[in-house]
């Protein structure tokens, strides 16, 4: 009975795909960090601008919600957490999506955080 091993890449050829993974990935992080995402809450009410970096950059409030927020400012509260924390899982998962795209067609040993 023949058993056939898997080639194996050589270290010479690991270690040009570490690099050349090196390179997509800079140029990847600096294009998520520039990206500018707006994320709404409270049907629209609240919507935040965002950029890659997770830096706030615009925070807007509709006029009737600042009226009603007069008698229950948790309510506002409560919407602009909403969003800024959906706006900040927004970037995190693109970025985690984006750069695991750029993983997923290297053929590199099980090395943790690969």
């Amino acid at each position: 009975m023949n058993v056939r091993i898997p080639k194996q890449n050589s270290q010479a050829e690991m270690m040009r795909q570490l690099q050349e993974f090196q390179a997509n990935s800079a140029k990847m992080e600096e294009e998520l960090n520039e990206r500018e995402y707006d994320v709404a809450a409270g049907g629209g009410a609240v919507t935040v601008k965002i950029k890659g970096t997770k830096e706030v950059l615009e925070i807007k409030i509709d006029p009737d919600l600042l009226e009603d927020a007069k008698e229950e400012p948790e309510m506002l509260e409560d919407l602009l957490i909403t969003a800024v924390n959906q706006a900040i899982e927004t970037v995190e998962k693109t970025n985690a999506d984006e750069m695991g795209k750029l993983t997923a067609g290297l053929n590199l040993p099980n090395i943790p955080g690969f």
